[in-house]
């Protein structure tokens, strides 16, 4: 990769640039609407060359339709387009489809994946860039019949890996593996092409663990120091206040402020995003748990999810404890409840509340009274292209007969109790919709989130398994959630199983968590314990110090 490095006397020792005083995008006075509802009124936001400006708000602040517009998706041009002005370079730009703005020099890393499954990581990187060989036959060929040079493009791609401290291999396929690889390839795809003036990172942390969210902050500042303007989309402030310039907030499609990092914090922060005093996530009293009976007990239990196996993994989780997983990307986390649920194969001994379960049978398990919120929303959770009340209904309707009138002879739908329960579900979660007949794949990636935790709730499970729930949504949301999963605990008995690669969300509402390295248990930790402790146990070597004794 060849970024567009700024060649003049504004450079620093080593020839890294300073952030240029001419602004390499300005959006000026941008207002939107949908259907006569104004979603962005009057926006304005310029960045400079080598600056990251992160571009704050809750779901539905209305981030994702400003960077729509930047991006020229055609859902803004088929709802009657935008009103203000967009400057590149100090050249006003009409930009009205995501090819024409990749010709400008605008990349964007979606929070939902763009990748072909069926193709290997230098095949996704390079797609629609693929590099022909230059060698003397090849040249005289047409089009059609050329050879592509594939060990260039391998050699390219892993470059831009290698920027991302990624030690995956470039030629393996992308079906399969783990979410947070996934999203660095979408980034190194981004940052592979040549052009680049202006790169949107929309939430890239969101399914990383904090050890390659911190491989990800620096990667965005490296890039930033090639010339590279970065608009920054996150949840998380403190990742704002490690690596942004400026920071720019919405809220309700109003312009709030535009601030430096070092003239705020992160209460102000968050104060200014909901527009109202943001509490820290709630803690609940300790349980005397391990007087509780077993509810889930797993013997030399294996799980064949590509990228997160699990070997050989024993544990036990008490009966009405918030049981919390965590552990590096890779290690085997993601796969304990993918392979308990029966999604991926799965062997071993699983006792729920002493009784065998039948593994690899996902029916089996939803009448077992377990119920399952996926990491991959997407791809697992949800119908995309069906409204959120029958998304919410579907499973419960068809492994618990809800929601149905039985009419001896045949049933049907009760249309009247899927509405009646939506809308308590919708207003329960604060999922931020038009109405219960929307359809999901409209909804921003946070509400998609909440209408998947609405149907693993209508299940009624006695055991929720929760892997990464607050993904991709905005700090006012995420302590909802969290103290929705406190509430059924503590209210309804349900023993819950959280996967996270967040350890602060984890101890916030856990009472024990186990950090899984390698694909076993290295270690089960209250809440807390010393970071030390936890550091430790997430990079494995807690066991081999202790057998030192050492700790």
């Amino acid at each position: 990769m060849q970024p567009c490095i700024f060649k003049n006397s504004n450079t620093i020792e080593g020839g890294i640039p300073l952030k240029s005083q001419e602004s390499v995008l300005k959006m000026s006075n941008i207002s939107k609407e949908y259907y006569g509802t104004r979603v962005l009124n009057n926006i304005n936001l310029e960045i400079r060359a080598g600056e990251i400006h992160a571009l704050l708000g809750e779901n539905g602040a209305g981030k994702s339709t400003l960077m729509n517009i930047l991006f020229g998706m055609s859902v803004i041009h088929s709802t009657g387009g935008f009103d203000g002005e967009i400057e590149l370079d100090g050249e006003k730009v009409d930009i009205n489809s995501p090819l024409q703005a990749m010709d400008l020099g605008i990349g964007m890393v979606h929070q939902e994946f763009m990748l072909i499954p069926g193709y290997t990581i230098t095949e996704n990187i390079k797609l629609n860039r693929e590099l022909i060989k230059k060698d003397f036959i090849n040249n005289l060929m047409p089009t059609s019949l050329k050879q592509i040079d594939l060990d260039e493009m391998n050699k390219e791609a892993r470059k831009a890996l290698d920027t991302l401290d990624i030690g995956i291999e470039e030629w393996i396929k992308v079906a399969g593996l783990p979410v947070g690889y996934m999203q660095f390839i979408e980034i190194a795809r981004e940052i592979d092409k040549q052009n680049i003036k202006v790169l949107v990172f929309d939430e890239p942390t969101a399914v990383l663990t904090e050890s390659e969210a911190d491989n990800l902050l620096k990667a965005m500042k490296k890039i930033a120091r090639s010339g590279i303007a970065i608009i920054f989309i996150t949840h998380r402030l403190d990742e704002v206040m490690e690596v942004a310039d400026n920071i720019t907030i919405l809220r309700d499609g109003q312009f709030i402020t535009r601030k430096s990092k070092d003239d705020t914090n992160v209460f102000e922060m968050a104060e200014l995003m909901v527009g109202r005093q943001i509490e820290s996530l709630a803690k609940h009293e300790a349980k005397d748990i391990e007087n509780q009976p077993v509810a889930v007990s797993l013997r030399k239990f294996n799980v064949a999810m590509p990228g997160e196996e699990v070997r050989d993994l024993n544990l036990d989780i008490y009966k009405g404890e918030i049981f919390g997983i965590g552990g590096l990307a890779g290690q085997g986390k993601i796969g304990i409840a993918n392979g308990i649920m029966g999604l991926y194969p799965s062997r071993g001994n699983v006792l729920i509340d002493g009784q065998p379960l039948a593994l690899n049978n996902p029916k089996e398990s939803i009448k077992r009274n377990l119920a399952f919120v996926s990491e991959d929303r997407r791809g697992v959770g949800l119908l995309l292209d069906t409204s959120i009340e029958m998304n919410i209904a579907i499973t419960a309707m068809q492994n618990k007969n809800k929601f149905l009138r039985d009419y001896k002879l045949f049933s049907q739908k009760s249309h009247r109790q899927i509405r009646t329960h939506a809308l308590d579900m919708i207003k329960q979660l604060d999922i931020r919709c038009t109405g219960p007949e929307q359809i999901v794949r409209r909804l921003s990636g946070g509400n998609q989130q909440k209408v998947c935790i609405a149907r693993a709730l209508t299940l009624d499970p006695m055991i929720l398994l929760v892997s990464e729930p607050t993904r991709g949504i905005d700090i006012g949301a995420k302590k909802l959630v969290l103290d929705t999963l406190i509430k059924l605990n503590k209210e309804l008995g349900i023993t819950i199983i959280i996967t996270s690669s967040e350890l602060a969300e984890l101890r916030s509402i856990c009472h024990r968590i186990a950090i899984v390295s390698e694909g076993k248990i290295e270690g089960i930790l209250m809440p807390d314990a010393s970071d030390t402790d936890y550091g430790l146990m997430m990079s494995g070597e807690y066991n081999k110090l202790k057998s030192k004794e050492v700790i």
